[in-house]
């Protein structure tokens, strides 16, 4: 492989974090990410509407405290929490706190009563809710050489790859245990996702909920499914590209979600946290559209959202780990 132009190798977390977060990283830009692809927050309001019923779900289920609050984490411009706040009955809304954390400055027109944060708010009773947040926490790469050696992946600005030195220490023993190498078969040229960045990150958001439910809802995979090439890629303009950290693209990985679990912990697909929620992609009866045919075409139009959120092959296959914290658990509605 050759070398790089304009830079020195780095490892792709290094290169991802400056790429990504950096002055002129991907998630600065003035369009922010709604401009470049299509999560379930802005798919329907209808999943903003159920992370609301949640919200007052884990409500109920710590006593009705006189302050509940919905933390955004990696908020975008805020259209989640935005639209949970929205959802609220009055009487939950009236004891909400909204808050919102990016790394991107405040959009200027966001609701002021939303607070914008750079960390997560400390000892918080409420919901702490990671949509798509944990793809875009950098991580780096490992591949096996011809010897069967697990080595560091390293990026130059422009994407080309070469190896670097073998994994060691405690990133080598993740990979034992968390994505180990095939048993029986040629490993040469597999490639596997560190991904003990993200179970840090994880562990100290939960950390900074007193009481109450943190929920990560990412793309993911589990032990016995890892994907045996990694699935590091970038997406830009709604399409999917070539990853190459110049901040020119978004760069995301899969997650392994049961990595990141605590003690506690559930998993589950968002089909099934959805459908739970009151999320159904069932068509409403064709009596409606000749008794209120308005009512009809809107009750169509929430039904063909709901279905793009539970899809099988998108949105529905979404991995859901909910983490309880200071109780054993909630159950959804």
């Amino acid at each position: 492989m050759t070398g790089a132009a304009g830079g020195g190798w780095r490892g792709w977390r290094e290169a991802s974090e400056e790429a990504l977060y950096g002055p002129l990283g991907f998630y600065r830009r003035p369009e922010g990410p709604a401009g470049h692809f299509r999560t379930s927050v802005h798919a329907s309001s209808l999943f903003a509407e159920a992370v609301a019923r949640l919200l007052c779900r884990v409500d109920e289920t710590v006593g009705h405290p006189s302050e509940l609050a919905f933390v955004d984490m990696a908020a975008g411009r805020g259209e989640l929490v935005t639209g949970v706040l929205k959802a609220l009955p009055p009487d939950v809304a009236t004891r909400a706190r909204g808050c919102a954390v990016e790394r991107a400055d405040r959009p200027r027109d966001l609701d002021h009563r939303i607070e914008w944060l750079q960390e997560p708010p400390e000892g918080v009773t409420g919901l702490l809710f990671a949509n798509e947040w944990l793809d875009n926490v950098p991580l780096d790469i490992a591949q096996v050489d011809p010897d069967g050696v697990r080595r560091l992946v390293l990026v130059g600005r422009d994407g080309t790859e070469r190896l670097g030195d073998p994994v060691e220490g405690a990133d080598a023993e993740w990979l034992d245990r968390w994505w180990p190498l095939p048993a029986g078969e040629p490993s040469e040229g597999l490639r596997a996702e560190i991904g003990r960045p993200r179970d840090a990150a994880w562990t100290s958001a939960v950390a900074s909920v007193g009481r109450g439910l943190a929920v990560a809802v990412d793309y993911a995979h589990t032990a016995g499914a890892r994907p045996p090439f990694g699935t590091l890629t970038g997406f830009r303009e709604g399409r999917e590209t070539a990853p190459v950290p110049d901040g020119s693209c978004d760069i995301t990985a899969h997650v392994a979600l049961d990595a990141c679990a605590l003690p506690g912990a559930r998993l589950l697909t968002q089909r099934d946290a959805l459908r739970a929620l009151g999320v159904s992609g069932g068509r409403p009866p064709l009596s409606l559209a000749t008794t209120d045919p308005a009512a009809y075409v809107r009750a169509l139009a929430r039904a063909g959202e709901s279905a793009e959120l539970t899809a099988a092959g998108g949105l529905g296959d979404f991995g859901w780990l909910l983490q309880p914290v200071g109780f054993p658990d909630v159950q959804l509605p």
